[in-house]
């Protein structure tokens, strides 16, 4: 069955335009609450969200929705999505909802949801809420309306949730952090928790007004945390996204580190204290440096399709602890059910303490292979798929590249373009074979 509303990760769009709407919102509130109440009896769901304007205006939707279905709602504020997926599961609830649209700019917004332990809900719960969304209203007498409050000090919380996920004899006293919180929901949650640890900690990106959340800052804007982490003579900077699930790193000397070479770490760590890792999930885009360094000290890498959801999806069936995405989404499972940006961070700086040797010795001798991305716009009616051509030249670059590099090609699922990438030890030797295989694909 296709799904109207939802995408990979809930449902996402523009504020003002279908479905990111308050209409919408009042019954897709009311459709989950009586898809809840098909097994439970007097549901109670946690309601979190980021800094955008917008969330005022869905937040009371939603909490309209759910309490014309008999639902009980908790009121969080702000909140990254990882708090809101933490506090469902600890305090007990049936489902988390999130506001946020993660790392887009402000104007857009969207909503996703947790089960009641705290972990993204199957393709067939989302099916069940559309299937609902399409029966007429059914609204609950004013007896049994659901009731509304507010979760007290859901900030302090999570952030005692976050500190237990490292030992507690764990300090980083005498190291100096910026932690950049993209204007987003950790704003008032991760410089804290750094601090507490015993950090000094320069905060940027932690004065939301509405309208900022990820304008120039945070993950998906990291020049900010390089200049921050200059300017102050800080050991490392952290940035995390709008929803803070998503981590990036940038040393004193101003490299940036992506999630596949965090996902090293954090796996080389675990060896290194005698944990067992039988292996690591990445996905499609994961750098094959990374996987080959893994090989080395005998972890294997299992590739996902692109997102976090896939990626948790390979762990949950492999039994498998630590995975991630090359932007930043990792995943720990024996510390949080979900990909959460601060957790992450931690895991890193507990490496770095613990072995007392900087994050770049750390990953020596793991040298990122150059990728050379390429989108294709191929004539109307080609199928790429049947390009006797494109496989060819597949074919000959792949034995071309043998073991010093791969390729990668696949539709887009946003736009009417084939994505062509190519990674290879060798950065001119991969761009000219990209080029190669998009003249194929054009030719057939």
């Amino acid at each position: 069955m296709s799904r109207t509303y939802f995408g990979t990760d809930g449902i996402r769009g523009t504020v003002g335009k279908a479905p990111i709407t308050p209409d919408f919102m009042l019954r897709l509130g009311h459709a989950v609450g009586r898809v809840l109440k098909r097994t439970i009896a007097e549901p109670q769901v946690l309601i979190g969200k980021d800094t955008r304007i917008s969330g005022y205006m869905l937040e009371s939707s939603l909490e309209a929705g759910f309490a014309s279905a008999g639902v009980d709602v908790l009121l969080s504020g702000p909140l990254p999505t990882p708090g809101v997926a933490y506090l469902t599961r600890a305090q007990r609830l049936d489902l988390g909802v999130v506001i946020s649209a993660s790392h887009n700019p402000y104007q857009d917004n969207g909503v996703k949801f947790f089960s009641a332990a705290g972990e993204k809900l199957p393709d067939e719960w989302e099916q069940a809420v559309e299937a609902a969304l399409e029966e007429q209203p059914q609204w609950v007498d004013s007896a049994t309306l659901g009731k509304a409050r507010r979760l007290e000090d859901a900030r302090g919380r999570y952030i005692e949730f976050c500190k237990s996920t490292v030992p507690h004899t764990m300090s980083l006293r005498g190291m100096k952090l910026v932690v950049d919180a993209a204007h987003g929901a950790a704003y008032h949650v991760a410089p804290d928790v750094f601090h507490e640890l015993g950090a000094a900690v320069v905060s940027i990106g932690c004065s939301p007004d509405g309208l900022n959340i990820n304008d120039g800052v945070g993950a998906t804007a990291p020049q900010a945390l390089v200049r921050a982490v200059a300017e102050h003579r800080a050991d490392y900077g952290i940035a995390l996204d709008g929803d803070a699930d998503r981590l990036q790193l940038v040393d004193a000397a101003g490299r940036l580190y992506n999630g596949d070479e965090l996902l090293y770490v954090m796996a080389a760590d675990r060896l290194a204290r005698q944990h067992a890792v039988p292996g690591v999930v990445g996905t499609l885009m994961t750098n094959m440096a990374v996987e080959q360094a893994l090989g080395e000290i005998g972890v294997a890498l299992v590739r996902a399709k692109v997102g976090d959801r896939y990626v948790l999806e390979e762990l949950v069936a492999r039994g498998w602890q630590l995975g991630g995405e090359s932007s930043g989404h990792l995943l720990a499972l024996d510390r949080h059910t979900t990909g959460d940006g601060i957790v992450s961070a931690l895991q890193i700086l507990q490496a770095i303490k613990r072995q007392g040797r900087p994050l770049a010795a750390l990953l020596e001798g793991v040298q990122l292979f150059p990728q050379t991305l390429l989108n294709v716009r191929l004539p109307d009616g080609s199928d790429w798929k049947r390009n006797a051509a494109l496989d060819g030249e597949r074919t000959r670059v792949e034995r071309e590249l043998a073991g010093d590099g791969r390729v990668l090609i696949r539709a887009s699922g946003t736009e009417p373009v084939l994505r062509v990438m190519v990674e290879a030890r060798d950065a001119e030797r991969g761009r000219r074979a990209a080029e190669r295989l998009a003249a194929a694909a054009t030719a057939g």
